[in-house]
């Protein structure tokens, strides 16, 4: 790790304690790339990581994140690989400076592990979770200026209406939207998920799950700008792979799958604007190939032993 990574995101013991998704998978879509880097674009607590540079001792693991509580512990967790692991705090829209600044031209393999992690949801101080009272934050990266506060309080009935079908797919979104903006000012998490499960109708509450789960998704979603830099980021890393080098994503609700599956699609086509049954004209080529397209989903042990990990899709990459 380097003297400049240690003072990003400093050397202290945060209890960053997180389960990765589909560990045996991840590793088994990497397990035959080249030697060389391979890209963490969601780091985290480092539960990826570990597996990578524990099954594969000619990897190396370049991993990102904004979250400085995440990198912290990631930091402690990996410090054993020594050179093999460098830690950058970053978002995806950073991706392409932060390669270009470690000297890694080429990726032989890359994960993106997207949507929000157990610690962030159950340390109620960070406004992530809709089961406690706390504040109105929902931040990645805590130096931003923007809050879920912001979103919450402040943008109008149609704009919030808009976040709600955009990122969670909200079927009552103008139910939800008019009553947050009439019970203004809203004070704190608990209240928010109390005035979204009052806004919705008595039989969709008791079934799929905690009402204001898609609200809460939407906003934090919002906050984070996570679905804007996505496709430009997962379109870098592709093009920075290697031939035989492998890409993996595990997103957790239809709005990541959809920009994933877009740009897999992209890569493997080439952008080829022909009729799907008629040969290529166009002049595209092809950057990828996808083994599979259906993608995975955890086993139904991992799914029970985890619940937070039975919505994830993974889907993998090859570069041609």
């Amino acid at each position: 790790m380097t003297e400049q990574g240690r003072e990003e995101i400093g050397e202290r013991s945060t209890g960053f304690e997180h389960q990765p998704v589909m560990v045996a998978e991840v590793l088994e879509a990497l397990a035959d790339v080249p030697s060389g880097v391979v890209l963490d674009a969601t780091v985290g607590g480092g539960g990826h990581a570990e597996a990578v540079l524990t099954a594969r001792s000619d990897l190396q693991v370049l991993g990102i994140d904004r979250d400085d509580q995440a990198l912290a512990a990631s930091a402690s967790r990996l410090a054993p690989f020594g050179h093999r692991m460098e830690l950058h705090r970053a978002a995806f829209v950073d991706l392409g400076s932060v390669l270009d600044g470690s000297g890694v031209a080429y990726l032989v393999g890359f994960l993106f592990d997207l949507g929000v992690s157990s610690p962030q949801l159950d340390w109620i101080e960070r406004g992530f979770s809709y089961r406690e009272a706390g504040p109105l934050d929902m931040r990645m990266d805590r130096r931003q200026a923007m809050t879920a506060a912001d979103v919450v309080n402040g943008y109008d009935e149609r704009s919030l209406a808009r976040v709600l079908v955009g990122y969670a797919d909200e079927r009552h979104a103008r139910r939800i939207a008019r009553a947050v903006v009439a019970a203004r000012p809203v004070s704190d998490t608990a209240h928010l998920a109390e005035i979204v499960r009052d806004a919705i109708p008595a039989a969709t509450r008791r079934r799929g799950g905690h009402p204001a789960k898609r609200t809460f998704q939407a906003v934090r979603i919002e906050v984070n700008a996570e679905l804007d830099q996505l496709d430009n980021a997962l379109d870098e890393a592709i093009r920075r792979l290697v031939p035989t080098g492998r890409g993996a994503v595990l997103s957790y609700h239809s709005g990541e799958d959809r920009i994933v599956k877009h740009c897999f699609d992209r890569a493997a086509t080439g952008g080829c604007i022909c009729p799907r049954l008629l040969p290529c004209t166009c002049g595209a080529t092809s950057l990828a190939v996808i083994p599979r397209r259906a993608g995975r989903v955890p086993s139904e042990n991992e799914a029970r032993d985890n619940p937070r990990s039975a919505s994830a899709r993974l889907r993998v990459l090859e570069r041609r």
